[in-house]
């Protein structure tokens, strides 16, 4: 690979007219098709195999129209200081506004709070419900515009006006999260380089790679129900590793300037090594990504599948632009240690002198390798111990900030008819097989009624055909709490009783059956997709390194960074240590699909690291180093690189925490940690105290499954021996 390799790196610096117009061309071209295509909407959203999608299935064939997995609002009102809700008046202004929101296109329904008895016992709070045709991911943002307008009108009335439900759900922006994220990696590339043209390539080919990656999801989005919400996660991965493939080039490229090459076999040396390592660490990245089709969540799958595409584009970038980039920078990108006249006066490399950083730590760590890991393994067992208390849930209104509408909706609910009445369960009574349908429809009544935690049962409410019915259940504690999920186990728990019974089949479904049943399809999911990602990393690592103790320290390494992180999330999110540092305004269950996105994630990060660094330790293992010089040659040679290259995603996704999506807070919080701790703790620190320990037996592979391997060469030994034919240091085989 790294003959071939080292090819396409020659061949792109010097048709780098050619290379460079031809992505111009297909940015252009996805530009184009970007902006022609219809604007993306939400995506559908469904999660086959759960008993709820299975329920909403069910009522839309028994109930057609209805829009059961319709978006829903409540517009809750609330009386003035020392009047009611059913005073002329306010009653006026209410009836007024339900009239309005009953003129929407996409609106299903609107239920009038005085005959559906939405009143508050006091009188002082009432609420309208809203049923729209389509879920809240498919929404027009022309529908939520309306929604805002008629509360608006209320309060003009006087009233207190605030609207809750999933009407409101809407994409986070996220723009000047991404600008905070470049402008620190421009600073983090300059005082790596010490050059602004060195420092431009790694964001200029990213910004074109996320380019690329975007505008062909926004000209898919329709033909392929691609959601507005597609892009984000392909934007926040495919900038952080577009800059950091295309700084292990440059910084590569920098080296061999440094030891004498002509910049043409410079530039094609350093992609042939580095960019092998970019190979199979953007193969680490897109294997975790496309693995998250295990889940089977639709949404899931098309966010980790189009987030892969930006990665590989990012890959060919770095093969490709980044040298015909090199080629038209020319003498401006100096050798390693050389300083630009802006930035360094033209300063020369220091030829010998006090060793870098990297080497200074690397042979601490060779010395004493048994404190560098214990040190590393208890501090971070210390930060996942917080993970054994892991409580998994998804946010509702009662976890947005208290400045948000929703939040203030749900609290005035919650005051006004107790906290259950945020979530009610949706009970759908399948009686088509039995003989007694409306007798069926009461036992189930009944069975509920007796269940503890219970405050409402509604009368079933029949489909025109009679053998289907709804049941509207309250229950007492809020939508989140574990008493609630406790219920509806309970109330599905009825199910076989009640089929012995009247031959009648009884399903739980609603927007908080919905989130229980994701919470547990994704806790399900999370076994089978870490040990297919990490499987297969496995394997591909085997194929790289040479070796089984190195690819199994990497994973376990990356195990128990995501453990730790596991811990600090749920230290600050659930239990709210420093909350009020990182404006944490309500704790509570931690996102369910926290766990496996963080795995995903993060470990086609931290894979990336692995492989930079430990192939350069590699590369001088088989060259003729022993164990304890490869390591702190590799540190030499990349530990500037893979520290400024954690700095830069740590601040990507640390951008994430200023937002006021409890959700977006959360993961920005996760991943900027967990890239944390694997980077400087676990590969800065652990991995070269367990090289330093294994010593050659890191790098013993089996006789037999070393034949059967294919040899892709990452360490460039194919190089060195097309010009070197006749060198007197013997490579050494692993």
């Amino acid at each position: 690979m790294a003959t071939y390799l080292y090819k396409l790196g020659r061949f792109a610096f010097r048709r780098r007219h050619f290379v460079a117009l031809l992505w111009v061309a297909l940015l252009t071209l996805a530009g184009v098709g970007a902006a022609s295509a219809p604007p993306a909407g939400n995506s559908s959203f469904s999660i086959p195999g759960t008993e709820a999608q299975r329920a909403f299935d069910l009522l839309e064939q028994r109930f057609p129209g209805m829009s059961a997995d319709g978006a829903t609002a409540r517009v809750v009102f609330k009386a003035p200081e020392g009047q009611k809700m059913t005073d002329a008046g306010n009653k006026a202004a209410v009836e007024k506004t339900v009239k309005e929101l009953g003129s929407g296109s996409e609106v299903a329904s609107v239920a009038d709070p005085y005959t559906g008895k939405a009143v508050s016992r006091d009188g002082t709070i009432a609420y309208a419900s809203v049923k729209y045709k389509v879920s809240g991911m498919e929404l027009e943002d022309s529908s939520r515009d309306a929604l805002k307008e008629s509360a608006g009108h209320a309060r003009d009335a006087g009233l207190t006006v605030e609207i809750g439900g999933d009407a409101l759900t809407t994409a986070p922006e996220t723009g000047s999260s991404e600008v905070i994220g470049i402008a620190i990696a421009a600073v983090v590339l300059v005082i790596t380089f010490g050059s602004l043209i060195a420092a431009g390539l790694p964001l200029l080919t990213a910004i074109i790679g996320v380019g690329i990656g975007v505008s062909a999801i926004t000209a898919l989005a329709t033909p392929l129900d691609l959601g507005s919400t597609t892009s984000t996660l392909a934007t926040m991965i495919g900038l952080a590793v577009g800059i950091d493939y295309a700084l292990f080039i440059v910084s590569r490229y920098r080296a061999e300037l440094a030891e004498g090459r002509e910049r043409e076999e410079a530039a094609g040396r350093a992609v042939g090594t580095a960019g092998s390592a970019v190979v199979f660490a953007g193969l680490t990245v897109v294997i975790a990504l496309v693995g998250l089709s295990v889940v089977n969540i639709p949404m899931l799958t098309k966010m980790g599948v189009a987030a892969a595409g930006t990665v590989a584009i990012a890959v060919l970038i770095a093969l490709t632009m980044i040298p015909a980039l090199l080629g038209y920078a020319g003498r401006t990108v100096k050798p390693a240690g050389e300083k630009s006249k802006l930035l360094g006066g033209g300063r020369a490399a220091k030829k010998a002198g006090r060793p870098n950083m990297g080497t200074r730590w690397a042979s601490f760590v060779v010395r004493r390798p048994v404190t560098v890991l214990l040190l590393g393994v208890v501090g971070l067992g210390a930060a996942a111990v917080p993970a054994a208390s892991l409580e998994l849930g998804l946010p509702d209104d009662g976890s947005q900030p208290v400045s948000t509408t929703q939040r203030r909706a749900y609290d005035l609910l919650s005051d006004g008819f107790g906290p259950g009445f945020n979530g009610p369960l949706m009970v759908v009574v399948d009686a088509k097989g039995s003989g007694d349908k409306k007798a069926a429809f009461a036992k189930v009544g009944d069975e509920i009624k007796g269940l503890k935690d219970v405050v409402t049962v509604t009368p079933p409410a029949p489909n025109k055909a009679g053998d289907t019915a709804i049941i509207t259940v309250v229950p007492k504690s809020q939508p989140s709490s574990a008493t609630t999920e406790d219920l509806v186990h309970a109330i599905r728990g009825k199910s076989a009783s009640i089929a012995s019974a009247t031959d009648a089949k009884l399903l739980v479904t609603g927007s908080t059956a919905m989130n229980i049943d994701v919470s547990q399809k994704l806790n399900d999911a999370l076994l089978p997709y870490l040990a297919l990602v990490v499987g297969l990393a496995f394997l591909l690592l085997i194929v790289v390194f040479r070796s089984i103790l190195v690819p199994l320290k990497a994973a376990l390494g990356f195990l128990l960074s995501v453990l730790a992180a596991l811990g600090a999330v749920v230290a600050v999110f659930q239990w709210g240590w420093l909350s009020g540092l990182m404006n944490v305004e309500q704790t509570g269950p931690v996102m369910s699909m926290m766990p496996i996105f963080m795995v995903g994630v993060v470990f086609g990060l931290a894979m990336d690291y692995e492989v930079f660094l430990v192939t350069r330790m590699r590369e001088a293992y088989v060259h003729g180093e022993n164990p304890g010089q490869a390591v702190v040659t590799g540190f030499r040679y990349s530990a500037r690189v893979v520290t400024a290259a954690a700095v830069i995603m740590i601040a990507v996704f640390s951008g994430f925490i200023g937002s006021s999506e409890s959700m977006i807070k959360m993961i920005g919080f996760g991943l900027a940690i967990a890239v944390f701790f694997d980077a400087f703790i676990v590969r800065m620190a652990i991995v070269p105290a367990v090289l330093a320990l294994l010593g050659r037996r890191a790098w013993w592979l089996p006789a037999w499954l070393d034949r059967a391997l294919p040899n892709v060469d990452v360490e460039g030994e194919g190089l060195r021996a097309e010009s070197d034919p006749d060198g007197d240091r013997e490579l050494v085989r692993a």
